[in-house]
């Protein structure tokens, strides 16, 4: 069964940074796609960032390239988004989620990820 526990999420200012991690139990990094996803009030869940098996192609919604970076410990199962450059429309609640490789797509979207984290909520302010 997977389980995903995500934590590092906090306050802080514009232009801050934080790094999310996600522990990953019943997950074998080399079929599964990994992604982070995250959704502000009112507004749809969206997918962030992925990365795919193998660990060398990844996915960035354009809102946080060059400011977001995702990667994988496979030796801790443990899964990062390092946030740079923060602004306040990043703040959001967090989600790990992750799928079986034939599951996986170019761009990550909510419905073919079938195992979620319970969420870590981010917060930039002004």
């Amino acid at each position: 069964q997977v389980q995903l526990v995500e934590s590092g999420g906090g306050s802080v200012q514009t232009g801050g940074s934080l790094r999310l991690s996600c522990a990953a139990s019943g997950v074998t990094f080399s079929t599964y796609c990994m992604a982070w996803f995250r959704q502000a009030p009112g507004k749809e869940r969206e997918g962030v960032a992925a990365i795919y098996p193998g660990g060398k192609r990844t996915y960035y919604a354009d809102s946080v390239k060059g400011r977001f970076s995702i990667s994988q410990d496979n030796a801790k199962s443990t899964l990062f988004l390092q946030m740079n450059s923060l602004k306040p429309e990043d703040t959001a609640l967090y989600y790990c989620a992750a799928t079986w490789f034939t599951l996986c797509r170019v761009q990550p979207t909510p419905d073919a990820y079938k195992s979620w984290g319970q969420g870590t909520q981010v917060t930039v302010s002004s």
